[in-house]
């Protein structure tokens, strides 16, 4: 029996959710290691840019996701999880050569700005999916990305302590490549244009 396509956009858009919950939390557990290591040895000053430097990428996401939400309406889902993971994979993978905290910070910043992933991935879903099936999928959806996000500091710990810092960032980079190339080859979308009515 094949699987209908509104099952297989959940199937694709949970393992991208994942997959981005797990690249913007993953640093959790080493950050303040990593910002003493890029040059930050005062302890108050460590403790200032990891705040900065792990809220900063939500407070930067929660400013643009309306405009990205916009843009979805406009151009259709796909075209937003195309763009959030290909821009989050190589946001990512820089943060990997950072030299200074300030590049980190920075970086971070755009990071919450490319992203968008999950807010695209919760409305393709709400609309591609029949109704009798809605609640079941966008309850399997969110789990997707809580998952992520209590996985992603484990990983991003063990990782971290077996391979060192810097790899851990080319990890969860390949980890939202493999969901950018999940969603240009498996994601399909019909884009319903509606036509403005002109008044009489």
């Amino acid at each position: 029996m094949a699987v209908p396509l509104w099952k297989k956009n959940l199937y694709v858009v949970w393992f991208g959710s994942f997959a981005t919950a797990a690249g913007m939390s993953q640093i959790i557990p080493f950050l303040p290691l990593y910002i003493e290591k890029l040059g930050i040895t005062d302890t108050a000053a460590i403790e200032s840019w990891s705040g900065l430097i792990f809220g900063g990428t939500f407070f930067v996401s929660a400013i643009v996701s309306p405009l990205w939400g916009k843009l979805a309406d406009k151009y259709g889902r796909r075209p937003m999880l195309l763009r959030a993971s290909l821009g989050m994979c190589l946001i990512v993978f820089c943060m990997a050569f950072a030299q200074n905290v300030y590049q980190l910070f920075a970086l971070r910043l755009i990071m919450g700005f490319v992203s968008g992933f999950i807010p695209a991935s919760i409305i393709l879903v709400a609309t591609q999916t029949p109704k009798t099936h809605s609640g079941w999928a966008l309850g399997m959806l969110s789990t997707g990305g809580i998952a992520g996000s209590l996985i992603g500091p484990l990983i991003g710990g063990l990782l971290a302590e077996y391979m060192g810092m810097r790899l851990v960032f080319i990890d969860t980079s390949a980890l939202l490549f493999c969901a950018f190339l999940a969603s240009l080859l498996f994601v399909k979308e019909k884009v319903v244009v509606k036509e403005k009515r002109r008044r009489p």
